[in-house]
C-alpha cells in the first residue's frame, strides 16, 4: 500500500508540475463585447481560432467580459458570436506567454435585423394626411396590465435626409425595434392637444405595421 501510496503522490506532483509549466508557456486574451449603444452582451461566445481549427472557447459575463486563457503563443482569429446579433471577427491577434492581451472595449456586435420585431407605424390627421412632427411614445403592456415606457420618438418629415427629422422613411412614418420575443405594445401619438393609442401584439421577428388617427388638421 505504502508503495501505491508513493506512486499516486509522485503521479500528483508530476502531473502539477506539468500544469504549472504550461502555464508558464501559455499566454491568453480578454475584452468586453459590447452593443452600439455600449451595454455589455452576456452570454456571447468568443472562439479562438487557428490554422481554420477551434482552439479554445469562453463565453462573456452578464456585463459582456470574457477571459481565453491557456492559449498557446502565436496569432488567432477570434470569433464572436451570439443570438440575435451579427457574428464578428477580430483577424491576427498575437498571444504571447505569461501576458493576457487586453482588447479592451472595441468589440462591437450588431443587431441582426432578421431577429429584430420592427413597428413601423404612420399618423394621419383627420383628413387622411400623414403629419410630420408628431411625438410618438411606445409602452410595454405587463401582464398585469401596467405599462412601461420603452421609447420616444417623432414622425418623420420626410425621406429627404437634408430635410428637418428626415431619417429616410415616409413623411408621417415612425419605427421601433425591439429584440425578439412575444409581448404587446401600447404606441400613442400625440400634438398640440390631440392624443390617440393603439395596441399591437408581436409573437416574433418580423415588421408589424399599424396606423394612428389625431383628430387634427394639417396647417396648410
Amino acid at each position: 500500500m505504502k508503495i501505491y501510496s508513493k506512486i499516486i503522490l509522485f503521479a500528483s506532483i508530476f502531473f502539477a508540475l506539468s500544469f504549472a509549466v504550461d502555464a508558464q508557456e501559455t499566454g491568453g486574451v480578454k475584452g468586453k463585447i459590447r452593443t452600439t449603444k455600449g451595454d455589455g452582451i452576456a452570454a456571447a461566445t468568443i472562439t479562438a481560432k487557428q490554422n481554420g481549427e477551434d482552439v479554445k472557447s469562453a463565453v462573456s459575463d452578464a456585463k459582456g467580459n470574457f477571459v481565453i486563457d491557456g492559449l498557446k503563443a502565436g496569432n488567432y482569429n477570434l470569433v464572436f458570436s451570439k443570438n440575435g446579433y451579427g457574428s464578428g471577427v477580430l483577424y491576427n491577434i498575437q498571444v504571447k506567454k505569461k501576458k493576457t492581451s487586453d482588447l479592451g472595449e472595441r468589440l462591437i456586435l450588431t443587431v441582426d435585423q432578421g431577429t429584430q420585431v420592427i413597428i413601423k407605424g404612420t399618423v394621419f390627421d383627420k383628413d387622411g394626411r400623414s403629419l410630420p412632427g408628431v411625438t410618438v411614445e411606445i409602452e410595454k403592456v405587463l401582464s398585469d396590465g401596467s405599462t412601461k415606457k420603452i421609447g420616444t420618438s417623432f414622425t418623420s418629415y420626410g425621406s429627404d435626409p437634408g430635410i428637418r427629422g428626415g431619417d429616410g422613411n415616409a413623411r408621417g412614418d415612425f419605427t421601433f425595434k425591439f429584440s425578439e420575443g412575444a409581448a404587446k405594445y401600447r404606441v400613442t401619438a400625440s400634438i398640440k392637444d390631440s392624443t390617440a393609442s393603439k395596441e399591437i401584439e408581436v409573437d416574433s421577428a418580423a415588421i408589424y405595421r399599424l396606423a394612428i388617427t389625431l383628430e387634427v388638421r394639417s396647417e396648410k
